[in-house]
């Protein structure tokens, strides 16, 4: 999340946020990954929610069809990402589409989509601020509001997918104190 965050920010979290809404485009939230991690839990922005279309093309990415003003980015992606055809489609340079895997991603099957190029309910695409060295939804899919894990390599154990809470505000050092936007 470099440069919104860094290695040492100390945060305060509302666990309270997400038990009376759900996740928010723009959103800095706490959840439960869909791939193995050290620590349980992973911090990334929330940038498509349920019935978004999404698109990145020369570093930009598009929402709904509309650019995203992100200013807190570091820098603008390399790759080029469709969500469509049911799944999460990435060309990382060399001029080759390819859907992840929903072996090894967490990529619902067909009959939990509304629409094949929309994210399905209770799905969310996250996305680090330092977009290419962040491990995130362009790798492993989709993160989910609750129950278990739709696909990929959490799934066979049943892991239990969830938002824990929003991040709004770096607390410690003092001297990067400040309201996480």
């Amino acid at each position: 999340m470099v440069p919104t965050l860094k290695v040492g920010d100390v945060l305060l979290v509302s666990e309270i946020d997400y038990r009376l809404h759900p996740p928010s485009s723009g959103d800095i939230a706490v959840f439960t990954p869909p791939i193995p991690a050290e620590g349980n839990a992973f911090i990334k922005r929330v940038v498509g929610v349920p019935g978004d279309t999404l698109r990145v093309r020369d570093g930009i990415v598009y929402r709904n069809g509309k650019a995203l003003d992100e200013p807190y980015e570091n820098m603008h992606p390399t790759y080029d990402l469709d969500v469509k055809d049911y799944g999460i489609w990435v060309d990382d340079g060399d001029g080759t589409e390819r859907p992840l895997d929903p072996r090894a991603a967490d990529i619902p099957p067909k009959a939990m989509w509304q629409a094949p190029d929309r994210i399905p309910a209770g799905f969310y695409f996250m996305m680090g601020d330092n977009r290419n060295y962040s491990d995130d939804s362009h790798v492993w899919g989709f993160a989910q509001t609750g129950g278990t894990f739709a696909a990929g390599p959490l799934a066979k154990t049943g892991a239990k997918a969830g938002f824990s809470g929003r991040a709004f505000m770096v607390f410690w050092p003092f001297a990067r104190l400040h309201i996480l936007h």
